[in-house]
């Protein structure tokens, strides 16, 4: 009974995705700086949470081998979300940032639905240009706050967590359960076209 549940958790992950992109958490209600402000930053929006999941999710559903594949994606997001997020915090804005962060999930939702794979390079390339504009946007959000270091050292630790359970749930699931990623993929390229059809 318990081996039965326990092989039922990453089906629940899936399932929360679009719950977790369907309203904002609230989570960093009454942070304004620091570590621990950073890190509930990025979960706090359903936008950045489930793209930084899909980008995971993604990864693990397309490696041919364990490493480094599993690695490109998530680490050219991360470490373009981190220069972006230092851009908007210096004030750089960056044009059509909503369009171009909804544009994300679309695009995500759509690479984690169809299981594309992309060689390494460009899948870096790919998912570093979305995250420099969800960078961009924590940034701008994060400027004038105290203690920024320590914020965005937060930030980033919750990104990295946010892929790695991305990555758990899609290596899990990538010869098991081929409908809950599809589902998940969906919800999220939906998610991304509500928001860009309320940007128009």
């Amino acid at each position: 009974m318990t081996l039965r549940l326990l092989r039922r958790v990453p089906l629940l992950l899936i399932a929360a995705l679009p719950l977790a992109a369907a309203a904002h958490t609230g989570a960093d209600a009454g942070l304004h700086h620091g570590f621990a402000a950073g890190f509930v930053h990025p979960l706090a929006g359903p936008d950045h949470l489930a793209a930084m999941v899909a980008v995971g999710l993604w990864s693990a559903l397309t490696a041919r081998r364990p490493w480094p594949d599993l690695l490109w994606a998530p680490l050219g997001f991360a470490l373009m979300l981190l220069a972006g997020a230092l851009m908007g915090l210096a004030g750089v804005q960056l044009p059509a940032a909503e369009p171009m962060i909804a544009a994300s999930l679309l695009v995500l939702g759509l690479l984690v639905l169809t299981r594309q794979r992309l060689p390494a390079w460009a899948a870096a390339a790919l998912v570093g240009m979305f995250a420099l504009f969800h960078g961009v946007a924590h940034g701008r959000e994060l400027a004038g706050e105290s203690g920024a270091a320590l914020t965005l050292a937060g930030m980033l630790a919750a990104t990295v967590l946010l892929h790695a359970a991305g990555i758990a749930i899609g290596w899990t699931l990538r010869h098991r359960h081929r409908r809950a990623p599809r589902i998940a993929g969906a919800a999220v390229a939906i998610f991304g076209m509500a928001l860009l059809g309320g940007l128009a």
